[in-house]
């Protein structure tokens, strides 16, 4: 008994816990505006619906009623006044929502429409420390093995490949027409011409690429491979093929020298011999790792300011981040030709895994935001739309736009504004934990 009165109070405090940020907000909707909402609804439905003995959209109201029933108008009217229930709950209320509001038909009869809007507003957000933390950003230094490291790759990307007369061997790059047959017949897929593959690139079924070694320009054969078992074509898995092979062409890689012609084809302003291509690797390398050495800086910095946090972060603000990080995977999916579909068919997961998968990281990012719009008001951190208007105008510069275009796609002055302010927030918190 004890032990149930115990859990009884967990739950209590739980759901106190979490109706901090939650807020229900009852509109009525009545009177006239649910009588026009209504008569809307029927003019709607009058041109809709087929009734013996009248023209399509001339049947009477009271036949119509009598028909279908008053209530068939409700859901129609509901959805026409939702939006100026929605203003009303926010006037009454004066709440600044953070998440999508959720809404919830508690009543709807021929007098009125009962709607309770729940908002989510911001958590209270408490820090015991943010100043004083020691975060040290990391020294960075470029060594002569990374210097040679990315000549080396700049050498291999000049590559030059000529035609060689002898057989093909690893390294070489075949010219070949193919095609694979199950059982006898062609697999859609399974044709190929004039594909040039690498050998040792390992991009073709394994077994494949090493029995072209040996092959000249201009011999066919025949290559007996077997499709894995984890391959993403279901018909496919774990079946041996044939594939019919012709060589067209055998290439091979010609190693470039870092003479005149090399820099000529390089084409970058002032680099000229070894000497100036070293200086400019270094300072590209450089570059690179100081930009890394500053994002591991301020995630090292946002890490130990969200420790001394507290602050009970609302479920569907982070939904609705793992709704953002799942748009923006899309996108970059998108880039490389891939849809979500064949993503989840590739690695064998669900839009769920997905979600699970990102939910750390849209946690953390609302907590930081969060953390950081509390350090700006403590700190009285603020941005002029004044600044604001100037930088949407460098930004607009930067990716050749017109300021108006720049800032709809960006979402409005007021969060190039708020943008700002955070980068200013987390130059604050460098400056006072250096």
């Amino acid at each position: 008994m004890a032990k149930k009165k115990e859990e009884k109070e967990l739950e209590t405090k739980k759901e106190n816990k979490e109706n901090k940020s939650r807020h229900e907000v009852e509109v009525v909707i009545d009177g006239t505006t649910w009588e026009k909402a209504l008569d809307k609804a029927f003019t709607k439905k009058q041109k809709e619906v087929n009734v013996d003995g009248f023209r399509k959209g001339h049947v009477p109201r009271d036949i119509y009623e009598k028909k279908f029933g008053k209530e068939s108008l409700f859901m129609d009217a509901a959805d026409d006044v939702l939006q100026d229930a929605y203003t009303k709950a926010l006037e009454q209320s004066k709440f600044v929502p953070v998440a999508q509001p959720q809404v919830r038909l508690k009543e709807i009869d021929e007098q009125k429409v009962v709607f309770v809007f729940t908002f989510i507003t911001a958590p209270e957000v408490k820090i015991k420390k943010y100043t004083g933390l020691n975060i040290k950003k990391d020294e960075v230094k470029v060594t002569e093995e990374e210097i040679n490291h990315e000549m080396g790759h700049l050498l291999e990307k000049y590559t030059e490949l000529v035609v060689k007369e002898d057989a093909i061997s690893e390294g070489d790059v075949a010219i070949i027409d193919f095609e694979g047959f199950l059982n006898g017949e062609a697999f859609e897929g399974g044709k190929g011409e004039a594909y040039s593959l690498e050998i040792g690139s390992h991009t073709f079924i394994p077994g494949f690429e090493e029995q072209l070694i040996g092959m000249k320009a201009g011999e066919e054969k025949d290559i007996q491979v077997t499709f894995p078992e984890d391959y993403p074509q279901e018909d496919l898995k774990g079946k041996e093929v044939t594939f019919k092979v012709k060589v067209n062409e055998v290439k091979m890689k010609e190693k470039r020298e870092l003479d005149e012609e090399f820099f000529e084809d390089l084409g970058m302003e002032g680099v000229n011999d070894e000497a100036s291509l070293r200086s400019e690797i270094e300072a590209h390398i450089k570059a690179q790792k100081e930009m890394d050495a500053e994002n591991t800086y301020i995630d090292q910095l946002l890490e130990a300011v969200a420790k001394q946090v507290t602050c009970d972060v609302p479920e569907e603000m982070v939904e609705e981040e793992i709704d953002r990080l799942m748009g923006r995977f899309a996108q970059q999916m998108q880039m490389q030709g891939l849809s979500l579909d064949v993503y989840y068919q590739f690695t064998r997961t669900t839009e769920q895994d997905l979600r699970n998968q990102m939910e750390k990281e849209a946690y953390k990012n609302v907590l930081y935001r969060l953390m950081l719009e509390e350090i700006a008001k403590l700190e009285n951190i603020k941005v002029s739309v004044e600044d604001a208007d100037k930088e949407a105008q460098n930004l607009a510069d930067k990716y050749q736009m017109e300021k108006d275009a720049f800032l709809k796609s960006f979402g409005g002055i007021e969060m190039i504004q708020y943008d700002l302010e955070m980068r200013k927030t987390i130059d604050f918190l460098k400056e006072k934990n250096a």
